[in-house]
């Protein structure tokens, strides 16, 4: 286990509305900001969405399961940002339903917000870590330069 201790810093209020990409949106904020480090939460509604629901066999690295949709579902997510290659990465994990249908896993490409979408954004001040992709895992985790 590593870990990082840091503090509250900066707390954004964001609506995405009707058409708006979450993805795309979120990394403009981040550059525009300079949000290096930040957790988030939101709500709202997707038009569409491609999520990641788990890898295909549990074998490292994983060959990604997706589910896609293309009808509005309601959606809640958590996610984080920090920086992969000096740009902003974003890391959402949704849960999205619509009716007795429920998809829950980590949204990626494209995300067209239906109606809104409100994300509370908390930036973390005091730490520093980036996203450092590992051939052997398949992805990039956060790595800390101040590793406690």
């Amino acid at each position: 286990m590593e870990y990082s201790k840091g503090n509250i810093g900066r707390v954004f209020t964001v609506r995405l509305d009707q058409g708006d990409d979450i993805l795309s949106e979120l990394e403009g904020l981040a550059v525009a900001e300079d949000i290096s480090s930040a957790m988030f939460m939101m709500l709202g509604a997707v038009k569409e969405a491609s999520l990641v629901v788990g890898p295909k066999t549990n074998d490292v690295p994983p060959d990604p399961q997706w589910a896609k949709f293309n009808d509005a579902h309601e959606v809640l997510g958590i996610g984080n940002i920090f920086r992969e290659d000096g740009k902003p990465k974003i890391h959402l994990h949704s849960a999205a339903g619509r009716g007795d249908s429920i998809k829950v896993g980590c949204l990626r490409g494209e995300s067209e917000v239906f109606m809104v979408v409100e994300i509370f954004i908390m930036e973390i001040s005091g730490i520093s870590a980036n996203r450092i992709f590992d051939p052997k895992r398949g992805f990039a985790p956060v790595t800390f330069s101040d590793v406690n």
